[in-house]
């Protein structure tokens, strides 16, 4: 059995990951990165279409060049040992002893123990069973993530006619590549009254071709024996069928774009409290689990919008480990952050007054001219104008040391806590 000893160990080898290590690694401690693919860069490998890096790098990039970017700055780094085609199976805590149990194409089975511990491990596709819609049970069907690796990592097309069932930045983005190799892209169906991704893909790859998109409208029905061959689609209003506008069309191919789960298996094992609202970790101002020791970041944490807010996230999570391991994040006040009025979740789900905190969220509302408000023990300390709010758009804010610090008088945990609140 292979077994070695680090400072931190990393699961996960996408953007996430990636960044984390190189914020970690310029502190001389000794990591590993444990990818269960063949390559390092994760969902980014087959994300070729550019938008990438517009906030990190200030300029456009392709996924693969995204994370060839922070592959470069961890490369040869002799403190850096990487592990591919290795997948964690699990975390056992001994003390403050981290030992991951994992299997390897090359090493067989390894134990590697740590005292730090980063879940990068990113998220998953929902499917068909998860969402339930009634058929036959033909081939044809895809999750649009999948679709994506067939045509830019394999180079197969996947059908000819296709019909989308969701508005999710990926489904959309397959809607303009698929257009792009010849397929015929049919419809994209949403079963929200608004749409799903962002409205710069709406616009990309729905509008520039041409693709209806039917708002309030499901999948009612799956039809062919070997091969699919249409789809049922039954109009929505108030929540309830109207069977008799339903309506049907042809097609060979099905993409489900129905959301994403972040990958917390592991974490669940291990002890790891999940936030329902995110189906992630809940985390302090240092990206840090309940367990000690166990840190997490990117979409296993929450799914994103951007990669670069993923990294973002990545490079925090590494400078607090960093600490963690120097011993400094011991007795740090820290106080609860709570999601108000039309605010679906916040993360982190604690602040820090000694420093400037950033905090993601998702509003539970679509509107214009949203007000987002930030109380402190009940008073305002800020206010945020958005020109237009919606589900699919995560809102980013930045709440300062001097912001937090004007009103605190004491450090008494039950009496500061911060309340965003969008109206």
């Amino acid at each position: 059995m292979f077994e070695k000893k680090y400072d931190a160990l990393i699961i996960g080898g996408g953007a996430a990951g990636l960044s984390c290590a190189y914020a970690i690694s310029k502190n001389n401690f000794k990591i590993a990165i444990i990818e269960r693919e063949e390559r390092l860069g994760g969902i980014l490998n087959q994300c070729i279409h550019n938008g990438f890096g517009l906030h990190y790098f200030k300029e456009e990039l392709t996924g693969p060049e995204f994370a060839s970017r922070f592959i470069n700055l961890i490369k040869n780094k002799e403190n850096i040992d990487v592990f591919l085609n290795t997948t964690v199976v699990n975390i056992k805590i001994n003390g403050e002893e981290k030992i991951l149990s994992c299997y390897s194409k090359k090493h067989g089975v390894l134990n590697l123990k740590a005292k730090a511990v980063i879940l990068a491990m990113g998220c998953r596709e929902r499917n068909r069973g998860n969402i339930g819609t009634p058929g036959t049970r033909p081939s044809g069907i895809f999750t649009a993530g999948l679709a994506q690796r067939l045509v830019n990592i394999d180079g197969y097309i996947p059908g000819e006619e296709v019909v989308i069932v969701g508005s999710g930045d990926i489904g959309l983005i397959m809607s303009r590549r698929l257009t792009w190799v010849g397929c015929k892209v049919k419809a994209v169906i949403e079963i929200q009254p608004y749409p799903s991704g962002l409205t710069r893909n709406i616009v990309q790859c729905l509008n520039d071709f041409n693709i209806p998109l039917y708002l309030s409208h499901v999948i009612s029905k799956i039809n062919g024996k070997d091969r699919i061959n249409s789809v049922d689609v039954t109009p929505l209003e108030n929540g309830k069928y109207l069977e008799d506008k339903s309506f049907n069309i042809k097609c060979d191919t099905l993409l489900l774009s129905v959301g994403l789960i972040p990958e917390n298996e592991l974490s669940r094992k291990c002890g790891v409290q999940i936030n329902p609202d995110t189906n992630g970790p809940y985390v302090d101002a240092y990206q840090m689990t309940n367990v000690d020791g166990i840190f997490a970041c990117g979409n296993v944490l929450h799914v994103h919008d951007l990669v670069d807010y993923v990294a973002q996230e990545g490079i925090k999570t590494g400078e607090s480990v960093a600490e963690y391991l120097k011993g400094n994040l011991k007795d740090r006040k820290q106080f609860p952050v709570y999601a108000s009025s039309n605010i679906r979740y916040v993360c982190p789900n604690k602040f820090d007054p000694s420093f400037d905190n950033k905090f993601y969220m998702r509003s539970m509302i679509v509107k214009n001219g949203a007000t987002l408000e930030v109380k402190l023990n009940g008073k305002t300390i800020k206010t945020f104008k958005f020109a237009h709010v919606q589900p699919s758009e995560m809102i980013s804010v930045n709440i300062t040391r001097e912001d937090i610090l004007k009103e605190i008088n004491d450090y008494v945990l039950e009496e500061n806590k911060i309340e965003f609140r969008l109206e």
